[in-house]
């Protein structure tokens, strides 16, 4: 059987493939995104990106209505997105197995929030397996596939940041295809009105009962026996670390995290002089053992917050007191000196910036969204002022103004990127409309979804699958909604973009203002000569330092005198900007070689 080096996310992809799903559904978000783009690669496997995350839930929940099985893949603050659908498929059940795959961060690497999504599973009482590894991520999705079927249910596979990125060695497997069976009418099943759903809750409690059966003797959980002083109940990335901390303790491996299995733990709790839970973020297992009764320790000793690690495992086991094996060698025990601080910037001549810097001229009170552009709210330019989640900037900055409306207060505007609007602004943009808001509403349409590494989304013409479809018009659309002011600006002209915004400020009406520079990084874009600093017409007002631009550094002075701006040539994108904000002429292109 060949074994391949593969990623969580890669394995998941792989799993689903080999398990015969079909139909297969996600929206874009670390840590989440690679398992669409590995199952887009298989000709069977029908791939896509949908606007949002409850449009992807709601569409692998269709195929499963006609008995293919289907996947659903999400961030964890996705899974908010779709909760809606998830919590009533709870109750209709599938046809097909229906995975809703949910990659939580913790430690916030790329998110807004830590949340912890095991607690999705107990609300809507569907299963939820954790793999450990890559060869679990794999197997447990064929097996969430089939616990899918048997129990007529969703099943939650939930990943984490290091489990979704990190690469293992996984045995691959041959696809067992299956064909759908055709949709069955059952209106007591699929029609979910409050007559027919009171009748499908009791199913669900009774299909509860028979999961905790299940749990009990699944081999999805395993008992590996060692040193009985110290038992250790984990699952998921904190498996690993514990092993690697204390690999002659007995550990219960939970892959079957919900619902748990109450016997199986009281046995094994039975067998241990001290019980210990090692799990990141909430203590979600530590408060189900101890509503069974049993004397367990997890939260007194490891954080709620951040991602664990070895060294953070090791510390909270010393304070309970074990005796651990000698100290392991840390990288900085073997000379390698320690990771310098690197804030995040705007890429060199993103075409963010250039917007970024006209907010921040006009001192513009600017609501901010989930993308690239959330980094203007950072020093140097400070442009944006809030950031919710997905979505949020339209509605916050309309309540700000009817929340001043009659002060004489200026407009607000609201900054969101365009895959976000397509995601969740277009119904707060009809909000505008309709409920007679003025706001001025900047999106920022760089011709992908770029946080996430520059995925398609219905604006760029092309579907996960590379085959073209119809473009989605952003101008059109926003002037259907019904806004009459609606301006297209190229960012790289500052003058223009700064005079666009202030005529718009000033406007009684709402209006949009849309960019059209692509993204350098996702689009073929021919990028002239850089720029340099004429040394001896710099006088050191690091007026162009404003843009954050990583192209631009500062060089100091050695004799005491002013120091001086210069550009990295290989770095520099030729945008422009930086010329446009000297006022010393200081800054010009290069001549073509």
């Amino acid at each position: 059987m060949r074994r391949v080096l593969l990623s969580g996310n890669e394995a998941v992809a792989r799993g689903a493939y080999e398990a015969g799903v079909m139909v297969a559904a996600a929206y874009p978000g670390t840590p989440s995104t690679e398992i669409l783009e590995a199952l887009a690669r298989y000709e069977e496997v029908y791939a896509e990106w949908s606007p949002n995350e409850k449009v992807a839930l709601d569409v692998a929940a269709g195929a499963a209505m006609v008995g293919a099985r289907s996947l659903a893949a999400m961030k964890h603050v996705g899974v908010n997105v779709a909760s809606d659908s998830l919590l009533t498929l709870s109750y209709t059940g599938v046809l097909g197995g229906l995975v809703l795959v949910s990659a939580d961060d913790p430690g916030m690497h790329s998110s807004q929030n830590e949340q912890d999504n095991r607690y999705y599973a107990k609300l809507a009482q569907i299963p939820m397996l954790e793999p450990a590894d890559s060869q679990e991520a794999k197997d447990f999705t064929v097996w969430a596939l089939e616990l899918s079927e048997r129990f007529d249910t969703p099943v939650l596979l939930r990943l984490t940041t290091r489990i979704s990125h990190s690469k293992a060695t996984v045995r691959l497997g041959r696809r067992r295809s299956r064909l759908p069976t055709g949709f069955l009418r059952d209106p007591s099943k699929w029609v979910m009105v409050p007559s027919y759903a009171r009748g499908r809750h009791p199913l669900v409690l009774e299909r509860l009962k028979r999961l905790r059966r299940y749990a009990e003797r699944t081999a999805l959980n395993r008992v590996e026996w060692g040193d009985r002083r110290v038992g250790i109940v984990c699952s998921g990335i904190s498996y690993q670390y514990a092993r690697e901390i204390l690999p002659t303790a007995s550990f219960f491996k939970l892959g079957l995290t919900y619902p748990l299995p109450s016997r199986q733990l009281q046995w094994f709790s039975s067998q241990v002089a001290k019980l210990i839970v090692v799990e990141e973020l909430e203590p979600f297992l530590e408060e189900e053992m101890k509503a069974l009764g049993l004397q367990v320790v997890g939260k007194d000793l490891f954080p709620r917050t951040g991602e664990f690690d070895p060294d953070l495992v090791e510390e909270g086991l010393r304070r309970a007191g074990i005796p651990l094996p000698r100290a392991r060698s840390r990288p900085r025990d073997r000379g390698f000196p320690p990771v310098f601080p690197r804030p995040p910037l705007f890429c060199a001549g993103c075409p963010h910036m250039g917007m970024m810097q006209a907010l921040h001229e006009l001192e513009i009170v600017a609501t901010g969204d989930i993308g690239c552009y959330t980094l203007g709210a950072l020093p140097p330019l400070q442009s944006l002022d809030t950031c919710i989640a997905m979505g949020c900037s339209i509605g916050n900055a309309l309540g700000m103004e009817k929340a001043l409306e009659g002060e004489s207060a200026p407009k607000v505007a609201a900054v969101i990127g365009d895959s976000t609007f397509i995601h969740s602004g277009i119904p707060a943009l009809l909000d505008v409309v309709y409920n007679r808001g003025r706001i001025m509403v900047v999106i920022l349409d760089n011709g992908t979804t770029a946080m996430t590494g520059g995925q398609h989304h219905p604006g760029t013409g092309v579907t996960l699958k590379g085959e073209r479809a119809p473009k989605l018009q952003l101008s059109r659309l926003c002037q259907a909604l019904g806004i009459e002011r609606v301006r297209e600006v190229d960012p790289y002209h500052l003058a223009e973009t700064t005079a666009v915004l202030r005529e718009e400020m000033a406007s009684p009406h709402p209006s949009v203002i849309i960019t059209n520079r692509p993204c350098l990084l996702a689009a073929e874009v021919e990028v002239g000569p850089a720029f340099l600093v004429q040394t001896h017409r710099c006088v050191g007002c690091r007026a162009c330092l404003q843009l954050g631009c990583p192209a631009l550094q500062w060089e100091p002075n050695g004799t005491g005198g002013r120091g001086k701006a210069s550009i990295i040539p290989h770095v520099c994108n030729a945008c422009g900007l930086c010329a446009q904000l000297c006022k010393h002429q200081a800054i010009t292109q290069r001549e073509e070689p």
